[in-house]
């Protein structure tokens, strides 16, 4: 089992997400649910060519934090 952070953004009428520690490797949906679920499809494809390739699968190093930041 591997774990990794994605991102989630709101992009106009839909959604992106992407994944740190995965390049290249992105999807889009017009919810953020439908984002997420594809995101994961994409994810599995990216690692299965991956090994298919030869090449090492990458370990999940990517964090996040939320701040809060006062304006003065």
């Amino acid at each position: 089992m591997h774990r990794y952070l994605i991102v989630i953004e709101k992009a106009g009428r839909n959604y992106s997400a992407f994944a740190p520690d995965l390049p290249g490797c992105a999807a889009t949906g017009r919810t953020r649910s439908e984002a997420e679920k594809r995101m994961l499809a994409a994810i599995r494809w990216h690692l299965e060519g991956l090994r298919e390739d030869g090449l090492p699968i990458p370990k999940s190093s990517a964090t996040a934090e939320v701040l809060e930041v006062e304006l003065s």
